[in-house]
């Protein structure tokens, strides 16, 4: 009796884990996504910088805001660009550090859903055998 009490403990607590280690592999997606969007906008910066610099010193550069086309300093949109280019890869720093604690965390769960779900083929089959 004590055997299947303990059992049905394990199994909810197998299913808790499960369940913990479903978040985390959602997590893990959801920082995929986002570091992949900030790797397209990375690459986009650096051709634009690329382009900025093909410029010649009096070249008449625009920025887009809201519908209007604005004239900006080829010097400020310069700057702009490469504080763009430094955030978004500081983001992407951050966000593999992220994502590499997530998958830490996502191993030791799987680890201990393996244990669980051993322990308890192991109690089951001892049941079996009495």
């Amino acid at each position: 009796m004590a055997s299947s009490t303990t059992i049905r403990e394990l199994q909810r607590d197998l299913e808790n884990k499960a369940n913990d280690l479903s978040k985390l592999q959602k997590d893990i997606a959801k920082n995929h996504q986002v570091r992949k969007k900030y790797t397209i906008q990375l690459g986009e910066n650096e051709l634009v910088l690329k382009e900025l610099d093909l410029l010649s010193e009096g070249a008449n550069v625009y920025k887009l805001i809201g519908p209007v086309l604005v004239k900006q300093d080829l010097a400020e949109a310069n700057a702009n660009v490469r504080k763009r280019i430094d955030y978004i890869s500081a983001e992407l720093k951050r966000l593999d550090a992220t994502v590499r604690d997530l998958e830490e965390k996502q191993n030791s769960k799987r680890d201990a859903v393996l244990k669980l779900q051993q322990r308890i083929q192991s109690l089951q089959a001892g049941k079996a055998k009495a």
